[in-house]
């Protein structure tokens, strides 16, 4: 039998306790149309309330199939999610009319360009069903609170890609949900942008408290993040291991202990997703 590869240095198991999670998902399967294997099989995880959590994997291991069945847009085919204690599916059946509320940000603001970015936040104010009494207090509370207070009144197209992106984080934050839930936010912005935001996300949600599920394919991304590092199988989609990051913040990216993790995280994850195996099949023929 061969052997498992050792964890990566700064890296460990921690089981999560019952009466504290937010989200718990049991087997979940899910597969889209003629597709010859699911996005996701046998998925079980959990979180916790407050965590920062990374979902770690490479392209196609199901990682945004996983985000659409927590936020609705998908029904699993098989499986049980509970969010919040709400029963959301179970056996694939929506047993929950409406599931606990969430913010949703996404690779691209999607930022309606006919509205202002106040509106654009008011819009999804109406949508959640918050009181317009709230709308003001709201608006000015998270667009600041992202740094995006003085540009209100501005029209997203007169707004840099790092701005807009602070507007739909703005707009997910609002709503103030029980979850955030995040699809490769920064993936199609420059480093040095994506660097400062990744700092200012941290935080905005140290401010708040909010439970953030953050999907990534970047290793050092998800490591200067996250509390927790749920990396995913090569696919289809199932829970590899589930890692803690025991860095006290706030962090910064020089720190040699995260380059240390990254770089342990980095030769563990080639085996596992299979790349070594497909050198080898290469080199020999």
């Amino acid at each position: 039998m061969s052997r498992e590869p050792e964890p990566p240095s700064g890296a460990t198991e921690v089981g999560v306790p019952a009466s504290s999670r937010v989200v718990e998902i049991e087997d979940l399967a899910f597969g889209y149309g003629e597709a010859k294997q699911p996005a996701l099989d046998g998925l079980t995880l959990s979180i916790e309330h407050g965590e920062f959590a990374c979902v770690l994997g490479p392209s196609g291991c199901g990682k945004s199939t996983l985000l659409g069945i927590l936020s609705g847009l998908y029904a699993p085919q098989r499986g049980r999610v509970a969010v919040d204690g709400t029963l959301v599916y179970e056996g694939g059946r929506r047993m929950a009319r409406e599931a606990p509320p969430m913010g949703y940000v996404f690779q691209d603001p999607r930022l309606l360009p006919w509205r202002r970015v106040r509106q654009n936040v008011e819009l999804a104010l109406r949508a959640a069903g918050v009181p317009q009494a709230e709308w003001e207090r709201r608006v000015s509370r998270y667009l600041d609170m992202c740094g995006i207070g003085p540009f209100a009144e501005s029209w997203p197209g007169n707004l840099s890609g790092g701005q807009r992106q602070r507007v739909a984080i703005a707009r997910a934050l609002a709503i103030e949900p029980t979850l955030v839930l995040m699809d490769e936010p920064f993936s199609t912005l420059d480093e040095v942008t994506a660097r400062f935001l990744r700092r200012e996300l941290l935080d905005v949600w140290e401010r708040t408290g909010q439970t953030i599920i953050f999907v990534t394919h970047s290793i050092r991304e998800a490591v200067f993040l996250a509390d927790h590092v749920y990396v995913m199988t090569a696919g289809p989609g199932k829970l590899l291991e589930r890692r803690t990051i025991e860095i006290p913040r706030p962090r910064v990216y020089e720190d040699p202990r995260l380059t240390e993790i990254e770089a342990g995280m980095v030769e563990w994850v080639l085996r596992h997703w299979g790349f070594y195996e497909n050198a080898e099949r290469e080199e020999g023929g």
